[in-house]
């Protein structure tokens, strides 16, 4: 069973969470401070982190900076754009503003906990009108084809993996980088541009969809 680790230290919102999680058969370690839950994560490997920022002694913000290679999922009473920004560009996977949803949170838990290599050893990802061919760098758009420069298939590979996820373009590079070494920041919204333009000569659809000051996923 997936282990989850929960940092919140209101007693009402963290019982309510646990409930949650046990009866979808995950298996949850408890923490209620900030200084707990990094010495929790000293002994144990985690799958997930619900985490709250506000927390005693040591904050949210500062367990994001520690933690690498744990998916965290930030539940916070901060709605500003600024927090939300600051926790996804530090780190954190994901962000849900209380009073959240039960079944959203669940929803949002699955989709960090789903596969990472799970199209692995298929011959295309589909969506919608796009096809992108596994082993050419073809793309299929409305069964026309249009070919990908390398850097170009792998952005697109990693945004149709992750649907209905936005990834923040420090993650996208670092995703990118086992297929391609040539992309920096400032070059990647120029192949992000190419791929729009290829897209745009077979569709109206605008695919890519950019999260001012955040980074990029693709759009329903």
């Amino acid at each position: 069973m997936k282990k989850i680790l929960i940092v919140e230290d209101d007693v009402s919102i963290h019982n309510v969470i646990e409930e949650l999680l046990k009866k979808e058969n995950y298996t949850t370690y408890n923490a209620y401070s900030g200084t707990e839950a990094l010495l929790l994560l000293e002994k144990e490997k985690y799958d997930l982190i619900l985490l709250d920022l506000m927390l005693p002694a040591i904050s949210g913000e500062e367990i994001i900076e520690k933690v690498k290679e744990i998916p965290i999922i930030v539940l916070s009473a901060k709605v500003s754009s600024n927090a939300k920004v600051n926790c996804l560009l530090s780190g954190a996977n994901d962000y849900i503003t209380k009073p959240f949803d039960g079944k959203e949170l669940l929803a949002r838990i699955e989709v960090q906990l789903r596969p990472k290599n799970k199209y692995s050893n298929i011959e295309t990802l589909k969506y919608k009108d796009l096809e992108l061919l596994n082993d050419n760098h073809t793309l299929l758009i409305n069964n026309k084809k249009t070919n990908l420069t390398k850097t170009e298939y792998a952005i697109l590979k990693q945004l149709l993996l992750n649907p209905n996820q936005v990834i923040t373009k420090n993650k996208l590079l670092d995703l990118i980088s086992i297929d391609t070494e040539d992309c920096d920041e400032n070059s990647l919204r120029v192949h992000i541009s190419n791929l729009r333009r290829k897209i745009k000569d077979y569709t109206d659809h605008e695919y890519i969809e950019s999260i001012w000051g955040i980074g990029f996923k693709i759009k329903d």
